[in-house]
């Protein structure tokens, strides 16, 4: 799988993936569980939905 996501978008992913887990957890709803593909894209640096949108936030170092 070619990474398509950058350390920024990685970071706001992840945190923002977390934080929903976190809130369903403390209000014990199952609602919680829309932070997991936040936490999985973050993890893997690839977005399936960025490829059909033609989007790439990962920067490469060109030598």
């Amino acid at each position: 799988m070619e990474k398509n996501m950058g350390d920024s978008d990685r970071i706001f992913r992840l945190a923002a993936g977390v934080a929903i887990i976190i809130i369903g957890l403390l209000a014990k709803s199952w609602w919680g569980l829309l932070g997991l593909p936040l936490v999985i894209t973050a993890w893997l640096a690839h977005c399936p939905a960025y490829r059909p949108l033609g989007m790439n936030t990962c920067k490469f170092d060109k030598k």
